[in-house]
């Protein structure tokens, strides 16, 4: 995944149903624990008529 693609949000939240999509608009790698120094990425996701929302990548399914 990168910036520009469409995805499919697989985890409904808060006013973000199940399955709406979205175009990611950009990456942010973050380190969460210093046991375990690998970055993973949280992915900036901005909704259709809606608010800009970021998500984890088993969150995400890319759309062809």
């Amino acid at each position: 995944m990168q910036p520009g693609d469409l995805v499919r949000i697989t985890r409904a939240s808060i006013g973000v149903p199940k399955n709406t999509i979205g175009l990611v608009v950009k990456v942010r790698d973050t380190i969460v624990d210093e046991h375990d120094p690998r970055p993973f990425p949280i992915w900036h996701v901005q909704i259709l008529d809606g608010p800009l929302r970021r998500y984890l990548t088993s969150d995400l399914r890319k759309l062809k």
